[in-house]
């Protein structure tokens, strides 16, 4: 059956209320990515909880690939459970409580505490937000039509982006103390008396994230229409769920053009995700940036991420899916190799000098700036390779088995997403440079851009 004529059979019943909601858990979600895992409170857990850059580098990759390891193996079983049980809504509560708790727990995280402490509770919250993704991006395709999707995802994104720097200023602008001078970037006392030398201006961001994501769902649960309750019980659900996997498993090798897309999207995924949870923290490392210079440059990647997404929503409606993944894949590889190529004094593996000297002030050297040039280009991609990935599975499967192939979806986003951070770890310590380590991301995206380069587009085509 052509994916066209599958879809025509359950007509979308969403209103734009409904679709508002779905949207907003994108704004819900993203500032736990924001502020804790890139900009925040993993630099924070690298330069300040672990006794030297290096070794937090490598712990919070291990705890990355501890993390991507749990979500490769049950993503594809729990897509399967929801076509089998139709709610996405239940799964999505419950990992939002898992959530929730091991955020709010992060503000005690103090300076001189054991680090498996907070390993263990970002390591909850990831994985907890993860599956969740799973349940969220199966909804999709029974809510708008099928040549909407890009337009929708990538907006989606984009208000993700917009609540994430939202969060991010409100750290830097009204938390973040210097720790020379105790004021924030507006030059106030931070709220609430946190000191920025015990690391309270780092630690606040994981129960702010906590109670961001608990109140943006709520409309999503309330408006959103949901599939179906199936007859089946809990039992009897997982047994066809496992049963369906199985067959979708051995679909796979008839539908070469999804699995082409899925192991590319594996490959290069592993490396966005490694790019965007360790490029804060290099910085930290290598610039000594602290929290106030990494929420600014957060806060530059996110507005330019904001415009990126917006602009892509138009371009993937006239170009379709796969194009803007590839440009973006390009640019993500060209900003990789500039920000691993930039040091104290130069850049493009000094084959460019800079001056060394400090003109004082926030990125106050060409070092600095041109990292945050680099980083300009991520900040144009790395929102519209995910949106439009998650449209381009949209457009190549019908609605009964959008469970089990966002589930692989998830899978093939973290199945060997413990081996980007696990390889920028283990170089890193063999070579005692953090530098070398990240130089593994290159050949991540290369490699997963070379793929989808022979991938037919939508992916159920015949090549």
């Amino acid at each position: 059956m052509e994916i066209a004529a599958a879809q025509a059979v359950e007509q979308r019943r969403a209103s734009r209320l409904g679709i508002a909601g779905w949207m907003l858990f994108d704004w819900a979600a993203q500032p736990f990515f924001t502020v804790i895992t890139t900009f925040i409170f993993a630099p924070y857990f690298v330069s300040r909880l672990a006794a030297n850059p290096a070794e937090g580098q490598a712990i919070w990759g291990y705890t990355l690939a501890v993390s991507g390891i749990v979500i490769a193996l049950l993503s594809p079983v729990l897509g399967a459970l929801a076509d089998a049980t139709g709610p996405r809504k239940p799964w999505i509560g419950a990992f939002a409580a898992i959530k929730i708790v091991s955020l709010a727990m992060l503000w005690f995280a103090v300076p001189g505490s054991p680090l498996l402490y907070s390993a263990i509770l970002l390591a909850l919250a990831t994985v907890a937000a993860e599956f969740s993704i799973v349940f969220n991006d199966s909804m999709m395709p029974r809510l708008v039509s099928e040549k909407d999707v890009g337009r929708i995802s990538n907006i989606a994104w984009g208000l993700g982006y917009l609540g994430g720097m939202i969060v991010l200023i409100a750290v830097v602008a009204l938390l973040a103390g210097n720790p020379q001078t105790g004021k924030t970037a507006l030059g106030l006392d931070p709220l609430f008396g946190l000191d920025p030398a015990k690391g309270e201006d780092a630690r606040i961001t994981g129960p702010i994230a906590a109670a961001w994501y608990l109140i943006f769902i709520l409309p999503m649960f309330l408006f959103t229409p949901d599939a179906g309750r199936a007859t089946n019980s809990l039992a009897k659900a997982t047994v066809t769920g496992l049963r369906e996997l199985k067959g979708t498993l051995g679909e796979l090798r008839k539908r070469a053009g999804i699995l082409r897309f899925l192991v590319g999207r594996m490959i290069y995924q592993d490396g966005v995700n490694g790019l965007i949870a360790l490029g804060g923290a290099f910085a930290a490392g290598m610039f000594g940036w602290q929290t106030m210079e990494l929420g600014l440059y957060g806060i530059i990647l996110n507005v330019i991420a904001i415009f990126g997404c917006f602009y892509a929503s138009r371009l993937d409606m006239r170009v379709g899916s796969k194009a803007i993944v590839i440009a973006s894949l390009v640019c993500l590889t060209l900003a990789t190799l500039g920000i691993v190529s930039t040091g104290p004094g130069f850049t493009l593996f000094g084959l460019m000098t800079l001056p060394t000297e400090d003109t004082g002030g926030l990125f106050g050297t060409a070092a600095e700036k041109a990292y945050i040039l680099y980083g300009v280009l991520v900040g144009i991609a790395f929102g519209p390779v995910q949106a439009s990935s998650r449209s381009y599975l949209a457009r190549s499967v019908a609605l009964d088995e959008a469970g089990r192939y966002f589930g692989l979806y998830a899978l093939s986003g973290r199945a060997t997403s413990f081996l980007a951070p696990a390889s920028v770890a283990t170089i890193t310590v063999l070579t005692g440079s953090a530098r070398i380590g990240m130089m593994a991301l290159v050949a991540f995206l290369a490699v997963g851009l070379a793929i989808l380069l022979r991938t037919p587009y939508p992916a159920h085509r015949p090549e």
